[in-house]
């Protein structure tokens, strides 16, 4: 039998509460983790996307997390939060920081730098998360503080001692920024074996259903979604269904609303609470029959992913990280970002009874292109890289 050390590992990410697809990686990876070494989670007490504070502590399937309360923010998500006292205490082995860009990564390489200095020795691997996204989504101000950040603080990324990326299109973005190519380890955002289980059968005389599930912000640009359903209901497909499952932004959902009275479709339009649940995330999946993500920018699509394991027909708009994972009309369709018309002719594809066999094949594409993601494979590559 091996022996082996059962280390402290402590995960630092920007939330651990609401819909995220950070916290999503974050606690999939920790519950995975747990089952070797002693897992603790270090994060902000906000809500992604909630107006909301979470627990200040809480335990889930041998993980223990613990909130801070934020000092003070610049946008939504660059949050400055004090967790270096309980980091100390907690002398742990390793820290994996989640996401370049964010106040808290730099936090960590001062605080294994102080462990060492106390005789407690800390590895510190960095998860990038992919954000080198399309910069004109941004906006000219997050833009240049983006640039200002990399000036100042690209330095720091060789301070880690690994750099794990989710995606294969950063790592060019981060060899720009001189990382040094051993250190870099692409590990992508993974799948629950949940998600691979027997198809639940749907219905054959109900209506068509398309599903949108995700954050409802203005990032996902679902008005083109909404226009694309209005295109379709005018032309051929007037009991066409569209449900949006998530949670939202007022002010965002407030115009939405607005954009459905106006075009008049309003019967055609159901907003579902969202889902954290992963057997009803998956019974929503399997009562839809497209999936679609409009977004204006997307890194590592977990959503996307997590449609073609079961075998849904997927419509991406072609950001990134769509682009890396969807080979059109192979395993799924891409279609100009913003562009409601070709978006609606794919739908119209999809719902097409003349090439049934064409779809049932990219359908089974879908599921065969998202195997490599399987968290049952890609966690011996994280604890490799904990634990060597």
């Amino acid at each position: 039998m091996a022996i082996y050390k059962k280390l402290n590992i402590l995960e630092v990410c920007e939330f651990s509460a609401g819909i995220c697809g950070v916290w999503t990686r974050v606690s999939q990876e920790a519950q995975l983790i747990a089952k070797k070494h002693n897992v603790t989670i270090f994060s902000s007490n906000r809500v992604k996307g909630l107006d909301k504070i979470a627990p200040e502590k809480e335990d889930f399937d041998q993980v223990k997390i613990q909130r801070f309360p934020v000092k003070f923010a610049v946008g939504e998500n660059a949050l400055f939060w004090n967790f270096e006292k309980e980091a100390l205490n907690l002398k742990p082995d390793v820290i994996i920081a989640h996401v370049y860009r964010h106040p808290h990564t730099n936090k960590v390489l001062e605080i294994a730098k102080k462990l060492h200095k106390r005789g407690y020795p800390c590895k510190t691997i960095l998860v990038t998360h992919a954000p080198f996204v399309e910069p004109k989504t941004r906006g000219w101000k997050l833009h240049l503080a983006a640039n200002m950040y990399d000036l100042i603080y690209k330095k720091n990324l060789n301070k880690f001692d690994k750099i794990i990326t989710i995606t294969q299109w950063e790592e060019p973005f981060l060899e720009a920024l001189s990382v040094k190519k051993e250190k870099l380890n692409y590990i992508p955002n993974g799948i629950p074996e949940l998600f691979f289980t027997k198809q639940v059968q749907v219905p054959h005389n109900k209506k068509p259903k398309i599903l949108f599930l995700g954050r409802i912000a203005p990032i996902k640009n679902l008005e083109t979604l909404i226009r694309a359903i209005a295109i379709l209901k005018q032309q051929i497909h007037k009991d066409i269904i569209l449900e949006i499952v998530g949670p939202s932004e007022d002010d965002y959902l407030k115009l939405l609303k607005e954009e459905i009275e106006k075009l008049n479709i309003q019967d055609q339009i159901i907003f579902s609470e969202p889902i954290y649940s992963l057997t009803k995330k998956i019974e929503k999946l399997d009562s839809s029959d497209i999936f679609v993500l409009p977004s204006k920018r997307e890194a590592m699509p977990q959503a996307l992913i997590e449609a073609m394991s079961r075998e849904k027909l997927v419509i991406s708009s072609d950001t990134l990280g769509g682009n890396e994972i969807i080979h059109s009309r192979k395993n799924g369709f891409l279609f100009s970002k913003g562009n409601e018309y070709r978006l609606a002719r794919m739908i119209d594809d999809c719902l097409s009874t003349n090439n049934k066999a064409d779809l049932q094949k990219i359908r089974k594409n879908a599921q065969l292109s998202v195997q490599k993601f399987r968290w049952n494979t890609l966690i011996q590559n994280l604890l490799d890289c904990i634990e060597q």
